[in-house]
């Protein structure tokens, strides 16, 4: 006999869903401490700092990435499960300026819980993603646990001077993001039922979109700091940024995208838990204006994004060719920067209405 996922709701056999996963920013720091010494020889991007990928040397004008990331069901449907997490692992890779090569496959499966056949459908689905990016599911791991979780470690190249981190942009530097932000409110409406069709369908498509995007954007000299947003929020993620490159930052709330619908859910109060638990890790490195509406920006500026879109800052004389990129490439509703980068004040992030 068959089985559907009529029968399976996978995120009912799950207690957190997609990057909304993620350990604390706080408890994370603890659990990273160490004084231990590593060998470093090649290593260009390593523990030293928060980047989204690490990133070996390989001494002939290219470099290695290697990144790894998985979570549990951020959606019902196993197969979407599966595209949406090996978008939102691939896009470490695209986050660094690379082009990936090869993923392997993370799998833990409640055997007792749920049909094999569903794992299947999970892995079905990452296959169809890394066709997507012209790569092969070459392999991988599987092991029983009590909850699905799924993932990919995945390897990237690039040459060494295209490399773009997270900590290295420059005063005065424009901010672009390439996704609107809000997915985890609408996840956590689906798990609660709450779900409109409609949005449904917006936010599978998000969240299986590629950021390829970063591969040729990693091409500009121009560009000179680029992550990804996921789980610690935009908030989170741009405070990398600017704590990373010694600045501050400045952005728009009325400049950034959101999600279609977002107010109807926030009505609903359909808030991811991990939206409190970033709040509380950046709230005191951030400043609010007056006129701005505090509760939204409080429920959608931490809100953890999966496979979210590339924060990426940009010279101000670079401007046209990244708009004229963006253009090309389909992302015509991004191509207005939502912030800058400025001096280091006390505050890392303050937003503006």
């Amino acid at each position: 006999m068959s089985v559907t996922n009529d029968h399976f709701a996978l995120t009912q056999f799950a207690h957190g869903a997609g990057c909304g996963c993620k350990i604390a920013p706080q408890v994370l720091k603890e659990i990273l401490q160490s004084s231990f010494v590593q060998p470093s020889k090649n290593i260009l991007v390593g523990n030293s700092s928060n980047d989204d990928a690490a990133v070996y040397d390989l001494e002939n004008g290219m470099a290695l990435i290697s990144t790894t990331d998985f979570f549990m069901p951020i959606v019902d449907d196993a197969f979407d499960f599966g595209r949406i997490a090996a978008a939102n692992a691939i896009s470490d890779v695209y986050a660094m300026g690379g082009k990936p090569i090869m993923a392997l496959a993370i799998l833990g499966w409640p055997i007792q819980k749920l049909p094999t056949a569903l794992a299947q459908k999970v892995i079905e689905g990452a296959r169809t993603i890394c066709a997507e990016a012209d790569i092969t599911l070459a392999g991988g791991h599987s092991i029983d646990t009590l909850e699905p979780m799924f993932g990919l470690s995945v390897n990237g190249l690039l040459k060494t001077k295209d490399l773009k981190r997270n900590d290295t942009s420059k005063e005065g530097d424009l901010l672009f993001i390439t996704k609107p932000i809000g997915v985890g409110v609408l996840s956590t409406a689906q798990k609660r039922g709450l779900l409109k069709d409609e949005d449904k369908v917006t936010l599978i498509k998000q969240l299986t979109q590629l950021n390829s995007i970063g591969e040729k954007l990693g091409k500009l000299q121009g560009v000179t700091a680029v992550t990804d947003v996921t789980g610690f929020g935009l908030l989170g993620h741009l405070m990398e940024i600017a704590q990373g490159s010694n600045l501050s930052a400045i952005i728009n709330y009325s400049a950034i995208p959101k999600i279609n619908n977002i107010e109807y859910y926030l009505k609903q109060n359909t808030i991811p838990d991990a939206t409190f638990r970033n709040w509380n890790a950046y709230s005191a490195f951030t400043e609010i204006a007056a006129d701005v509406n505090v509760m939204e920006a409080f429920n959608l500026l931490p809100d953890p994004q999966t496979n979210g879109g590339l924060l990426f800052s940009v010279n101000e004389n670079e401007i046209k060719t990244v708009v004229s990129i963006l253009k090309e490439n389909g992302l015509h509703d991004f191509i207005a920067p939502i912030g800058k980068m400025t001096k280091k004040a006390e505050k890392a992030i303050k937003v503006l209405q």
